[in-house]
């Protein structure tokens, strides 16, 4: 069926790249909210927070890979950690003149008012992997590749950026080894060459059975500061991989292994880890082969809600199907964009024609998951940005269960293409109080509609 809809996006956007087209289709049970996107495979989270607002740099794994193919990077956010906004893919391969494979993991840091982005991809001239950096004046990009070559090169990946109390800013990376560089202010050069970490039992835990690698370090590190003590999280022996963590007293060590964060779990061999602190809460991100259809190169991205030990430990944390709770609740009377997902069943994204992603794909019982919402002392009435090429369909909006209360149905009618857009209005019947709420989607055969925002109105 994926590969269906595939095919037909070449007919149905014949001067649309297929790379802006997201065409992956997960069913899903109504409860879930891990993997926090159901719409593409997704991998190697990196998070960021700006503003309020958690911006999350993930991987694409395309459907059916047998190997780690990814040409691309995506960019999600989120204000309350279980709504997440599809905000596209601001950076592919293309991006880069002399790269020709492997989007795979990269880190997205701040400074100075620009966002840089730091990539492992496949030098076209040599047919080693190398570290690139793009940047962009937008968490959301695009982003542009900032030096026209790669910033280091020795055949190994998975960039982290940390940047110190003082501002000074390092650049690690590796697997098998583990590496650092001093970046210059500029963030895209380093002063002196880079330093290889000293991989030791004492910093980084015992492997048997590997004479060539006896520590559990593999790759995907991830540096942070708290309380005073750093904090080097990374993917440890594969496979199939767990998630380990050690300490130091500064940012180059010396590491001391304080143990297991995620055991092996999940249907990935792999998994890289993000940390962050947001809204009074710490966040650990990280990927499993939880969707239909996943596995070790069909990932997807998850997060759990933690709270460290007093002593600054980590405690044991494991994969979820129920995720993080809401932070606070969603606004439905501001315009809300329709990619903004808590879990979606049988719906796509895509570019849109007015700017942004759209909900598209859409077909008989397909359905969006809101949580959240908080519709206070009533709403009177529901419009959406519409378009369809076919007759179009109708919106049902329900509450707290995809066969919940039905509160009101939009009629979407035929527009005369799938990017020609008008507003449909409907009354709705005053629902109070805060909600899950549900858009579903239902009419005829064949795709029925395309939706780009919604908006609820108040009781006057």
């Amino acid at each position: 069926m994926i590969i269906g809809r595939r095919l037909f996006a070449l007919v149905r956007f014949p001067l649309l790249a297929v790379g802006l087209l997201v065409l992956a289709l997960f069913p899903a049970v109504a409860k879930a909210d891990n993997p926090i996107i159901q719409t593409i495979y997704t991998a190697d989270p990196a998070p960021l927070v700006v503003n309020g607002r958690v911006y999350l740099y993930t991987g694409h794994d395309e459907d059916g890979s047998t190997f780690f193919t990814m040409r691309e990077w995506r960019v999600w956010s989120s204000a309350d950690m279980v709504n997440w906004t599809d905000d596209g893919s601001p950076l592919n391969l293309a991006s880069f003149a002399w790269a020709d494979a492997n989007a795979w993991a990269g880190h997205v840091v701040a400074r100075n008012g620009q966002f840089y982005w730091y990539v492992p991809v496949r030098q076209r001239s040599t047919g080693a992997m190398a570290i690139g950096v793009a940047v962009s004046s937008s968490p959301t990009g695009p982003f542009r590749d900032a030096l026209g070559r790669p910033l280091v090169a020795n055949g190994e990946i998975d960039p982290a950026v940390f940047i110190d109390d003082n501002g000074q800013a390092y650049l690690y990376w590796g697997n098998p080894n583990l590496w650092f560089v001093r970046l210059n202010p500029d963030m895209i050069s380093f002063s002196g060459g880079p330093t290889q970490i000293p991989l030791t039992t004492a910093g980084f835990g015992t492997r048997t059975g590997d004479p060539n690698r006896p520590t559990l370090y593999e790759e995907g590190p991830w540096v942070y500061k708290r309380n005073g003590l750093y904090y080097l999280v990374f993917a440890a022996r594969c496979c199939s991989e767990f998630i380990a963590y050690s300490t130091a007293p500064g940012p180059t060590g010396p590491w001391t292994f304080r143990g297991t964060i995620m055991p092996t779990q999940g249907s990935s061999f792999t998994n890289h880890p993000g940390v962050i602190d947001f809204n009074g809460g710490s966040y650990f991100f990280y990927h499993n082969g939880a969707l239909p259809g996943g596995g070790g190169f069909t990932r997807s991205v998850a997060v759990e809600r933690f709270t460290y030990n007093a002593n600054g430990t980590f405690p044991t944390i494991n994969m979820t199907t129920a995720g993080p709770p809401q932070v606070g609740t969603l606004n439905p009377y501001v315009r809300q964009e329709a990619e903004t997902i808590a879990w979606a069943s049988g719906v796509e994204t895509e570019r849109s024609s007015e700017g942004g992603m759209n909900v598209g794909w859409i077909e008989n019982g397909d359905w969006i998951k809101v949580k959240g919402a908080a519709f206070g002392a009533g709403a009177a009435s529901f419009t959406a940005r519409v378009a369809s090429a076919t007759s179009g369909g109708r919106i049902e909006v329900r509450l707290d269960n995809v066969n919940g209360p039905l509160v009101g149905t939009c009629a979407v009618p035929g527009t005369g293409g799938w990017q020609t857009w008008t507003t449909v209005s409907c009354s709705v019947n005053r629902p109070t109080g805060t909600h899950d709420l549900y858009l579903r989607f239902a009419g005829g055969t064949g795709f029925l509609l395309n939706v780009n925002w919604w908006q609820f109105s108040g009781v006057a």
